[in-house]
């Protein structure tokens, strides 16, 4: 772990660099903040001896452009919206909320895939990671439940 006093050096010589880097891939103060915080606790814990100053800046930015990219995949931040642009939606028309109405029905692992592939996005390997199954486990669990709402809400049979 570093001193306080090798900290407080990069803080003040490297500040600038971190949160110019973070507002060009972030945009946004609130993240850069977070994301600065990150770097310098990241610098505080990391043991070994930089061979230059250089090599020290280098680092420094390398850790601050991984940072943010690592947010900016988390999958939280891909399914938010700001709230500037949030807007009062309109409520669903009756069509809509017999769907979701008829997805609440299913039973709970059918639910929870179908929720998962329709209103939050994921895949069929994304769900298997999450809920732990097999991908093929998904999809038939995803075919099935498609059938279920297929007869709950009067539609055709393919067979």
């Amino acid at each position: 772990m570093r001193s306080e006093q090798e900290v407080n050096r990069a803080v003040e010589q490297y500040a600038d660099t971190v949160r110019r880097i973070c507002l060009v891939h972030l945009k946004n103060h609130a993240d850069t903040e977070d994301i600065f915080q990150t770097v310098f606790v990241k610098y505080l814990l990391h043991n070994a001896p930089f061979a230059s100053p250089e090599h020290e800046r280098a680092w420094i930015i390398r850790v601050t452009i991984n940072a943010c990219r690592d947010l900016l995949r988390n999958v939280f931040r891909r399914r938010t919206v700001p709230l500037t642009e949030a807007v009062e939606q309109p409520a669903p028309p009756e069509k809509y909320r017999a769907v979701l109405q008829a997805v609440q029905e299913l039973p709970g692992a059918y639910r929870d895939v179908v929720y998962l592939h329709y209103y939050e996005g994921y895949s069929a390997p994304e769900i298997a990671g999450i809920l732990g199954k097999n991908v093929n486990t998904v999809y038939t669990q995803l075919t099935r439940a498609r059938g279920l709402l297929r007869q709950a809400l009067g539609g055709e049979d393919d067979a």
